[in-house]
């Protein structure tokens, strides 16, 4: 972390030169807006799990990826 922070303006400037900003931040405090997570249990069928899971190995994500990547497009789709 610096010894004095910075501006946000002039970490904008630094962005724009393309400057490397990350030893001007504190990434030990930093949060990502709007990704708060929620932890859910949710049930499934043994055969639905199985084919989840091949789908999810098939495309190279995990189980967990596969399902927040079909919900999210299920809701984008939806809208």
């Amino acid at each position: 972390m610096p010894a004095k922070p910075l501006a946000a303006a002039r970490l904008d400037e630094l962005h724009d030169a393309g400057v490397e900003l990350t030893a001007h931040l504190d990434l030990a405090r930093a949060e990502r807006p709007g990704r708060t997570v929620q932890r859910v249990n949710v049930d499934f069928p043994l055969g639905l799990l199985q084919a989840i899971d091949r789908e999810a190995e098939r495309i190279g994500v995990t189980r967990q990826a596969f399902i927040k990547l079909r919900m999210a497009d299920a809701l984008t789709r939806g809208r």
